[in-house]
């Protein structure tokens, strides 16, 4: 029995069926704690303090993290600890973090490094680990979702209305540039998670949030052709495959339709040379990234024989650049005199591998691949009935999917970007740690109301207070 018909089978009365149906429905939760991270998480996606100066002048971030973890600090009943301690996504961040640390002083500099794990490579762990700390249920989760799909917007509407286009002088397609500290390519790999996210907030939003989300999905599909990024576009596609293979729940039209809205805004959008630009996709070989010494080829290749090199710790984190300008083939070819491009690994994979080794390769990439797993792991074992129920049901069954997805679709771009260090990962960890835990709070409440209607427990299928004892799942979350 799902939570929805346990509330249909409480009497009317006192606190009777009007209210415990009110209780089910899902909004935007926005306590100081809620509303710090709600903030948090549009500075750093969305980079918008870097457009306006008088809220750079403030440092947003580092104030918005300490506001935060002050309050945290004072009011631990608002926390969740249970999944920062108990989730798997948890576990791996702090390995990482951890091995990190002990791979440092077998890098390349030993100062560059710390100096990169301290100064910013913690800070997205202590921000991942606070929106970890922050959901205990559905409506904080929900309200996390709404403030990535607020960045996105806000990304959409600085590529399409504040950065401009350029056009180098060897390439005949006009692209996004003077993006502060994002990229076109970068861009595009954070818009195709918000992509999955606001698709996600649209499903149970009411009137304006849903027309919100159509706008924003319209808007991403625009920004993506201004990007001019091919990684941006292969990334798209796979996550419209996905879309189309892993979201059961919604009907197969709607799920096509979410695509041709997103494909036609692409399409209205696109500058001139953006289908020419992306049919090079198809022949790799005649590409400067194939051939030219700086390409994507050769890098990768060059961040392979570092892995290779150092392959217990690799050469630091944050350190690929110096092997570049100072350890490599490259370098010791370079000509007296003349400028050498200390270049960055431009593939997360390579960077993750080459920075950390293969142990940082396999924690990384277990992440990015393991979230994915995990998450359609876990839909499988909630009850059939939440695909059906009521929003904080379908909200978390939806949930699995999404992310999911929006894995996939990082996993993908990541390919041509540098991000292994970088937030947007470590946010749907984050978001995966806690839909374990939001989950688990609501099998908890349906079998606590269960328990007080005096409502029998049905034979078959299992009740929802077991379901966490099935293979899979993990332990249920103490107090």
């Amino acid at each position: 029995m799902t939570g929805s018909a346990i509330r249909d089978a409480i009497p009317t009365g006192r606190g009777g069926r009007a209210s415990a149906r009110a209780s089910a429905r899902l909004r935007v939760h926005m306590d100081p704690l809620r509303l710090g991270l709600f903030l948090l998480t549009i500075v750093t996606v969305s980079r918008i303090h870097q457009h306006f100066g008088f809220i750079a002048r403030f440092r947003p971030a580092l104030l918005l993290v300490a506001i935060t973890a002050v309050y945290a600090y004072l009011n631990p009943k608002k926390l969740s600890t249970w999944g920062m301690l108990k989730t798997w996504p948890a576990k791996l961040m702090v390995a990482l973090l951890v091995f990190a640390c002990v791979s440092a002083p077998f890098g390349l500099s030993l100062g560059g490094s710390a100096s990169f794990i301290i100064g910013d490579y913690s800070k997205t762990l202590i921000y991942a680990f606070l929106l970890i700390a922050a959901i205990r249920g559905a409506a904080d989760l929900y309200t996390l979702v709404w403030a990535y799909v607020v960045s996105s917007g806000i990304l959409v509407w600085m590529s399409l209305f504040v950065f401009g286009l350029s056009q180098a002088s060897d390439d005949a397609l006009a692209r996004l540039s003077h993006l502060y500290t994002y990229d076109a390519n970068d861009v595009g790999l954070v818009l195709i998670v918000g992509l999955a996210l606001t698709l996600l907030a649209m499903q149970t939003a009411g009137t304006k949030g849903k027309f919100a989300c159509v706008v924003v999905v319209a808007g991403i599909g625009a920004t993506i052709a201004r990007s001019g990024s091919r990684g941006a576009f292969v990334g798209l596609a796979a996550f419209g495959l996905a879309l189309l293979l892993l979201l059961h729940a919604i009907p197969i039209a709607k799920r096509i339709g979410f695509l041709v809205a997103t494909v036609f805004a692409l399409a209205i959008a696109a500058p001139p040379g953006y289908w020419t630009q992306m049919k090079t996709i198809f022949a790799p070989t005649e590409d400067y990234n194939w051939t030219t010494t700086d390409g994507r080829k050769e890098v990768a290749l060059r961040g392979l024989g570092y892995m290779l090199d150092y392959p217990i710790f690799g050469v630091g984190m944050n350190n690929f650049w110096r092997a570049e300008c100072f350890f490599s083939s490259k370098a010791d070819e370079s000509l007296p005199g003349v400028g050498i491009r200390c270049t960055a690994p431009h593939n997360s994979y390579v960077q993750a591998g080459a920075e950390l080794g293969l142990p940082g390769l396999v924690m990384w990439a277990g992440l990015v691949f393991g979230g994915v797993g995990a998450m359609i792991r876990l839909r499988k074992r909630l009850p059939r009935a939440w695909a059906r129920g009521d929003p904080e049901e379908r909200f978390l069954h939806l949930s699995t999917t999404y992310l999911a997805v929006a894995m996939i679709g990082f996993g993908v771009s990541a390919l041509f970007v540098s991000f292994a260090w970088l937030d947007i990962v470590y946010i749907l960890a984050a978001f995966m740690s806690g839909l374990y835990m939001a989950v688990h709070s609501k099998l908890r409440q349906d079998a606590a109301l269960a328990s007080s209607a005096n409502i029998p427990p049905p034979a078959a299928p299992a009740p929802p207070a077991a379901a966490w004892r099935q293979p899979g799942f993990l332990p249920p979350p103490r107090g």
